[in-house]
């Protein structure tokens, strides 16, 4: 990759746009994989609804991934202590096959080294961000969520909403770091 990756804070002016440039990529992943035949949205016409990215940047710290000086996407995480959670990634579709991804999980990683466990998950039928997770940044899938099995962290998570949303189920992911 040629060109310089960082991570600068959400500035609140920016918080609409983020919100959207995230729906357009997680969208884009859906397409991708079932056309325009999309039945997995949290809202209408949306993959992740605008209320589930509020939660994560109102709950976390929400970065813009800045390309050679140009928004390319951006991140949410979550610390505490050792452990970290990866709430949001998304890079936009226009900028994607560049390693942007990649050079911006390593700078978080920078970011927070006390940091010894990092988790995340994705819908089952994002093959590129298992792709990306796994043999990029070197997670390991943990646990798979569906129907029989939903996450028993997450109360407002139920069996039904999860078969309706994604029926063939959530990979969770931990990459520990020694």
């Amino acid at each position: 990759m040629k060109g310089i990756v960082q991570l600068l804070p959400l500035e609140a002016s920016d918080r609409e746009r983020f919100i959207a440039d995230n729906q357009e990529a997680f969208n884009f992943g859906a397409k991708e994989e079932f056309g325009l035949r999309d039945d997995h949205e949290e809202e209408e016409g949306q993959i992740i609804s605008r209320e589930t990215i509020v939660q994560s940047i109102d709950g976390g710290e929400a970065y813009r991934i800045v390309f050679d000086g140009k928004k390319a996407g951006g991140l949410v995480i979550r610390t505490a202590g050792e452990r970290g959670d990866l709430e949001l990634l998304f890079v936009s579709p226009s900028a994607h096959s560049r390693g942007i991804g990649y050079a911006a999980w390593c700078e978080v990683e920078k970011l927070h080294p006390e940091v010894k466990c990092w988790e995340t998950m994705t819908p089952y039928f994002e093959r590129r961000n298992i792709h990306f997770y796994v043999n990029r940044c070197g997670f390991h899938i943990v646990e798979f969520f569906h129907r029989l099995h939903p996450d028993p962290n997450d109360p407002e998570s139920s069996a039904k909403e999860l078969d309706e949303q994604f029926p063939d189920g959530m990979f969770r992911f931990e990459k520990v770091i020694r």
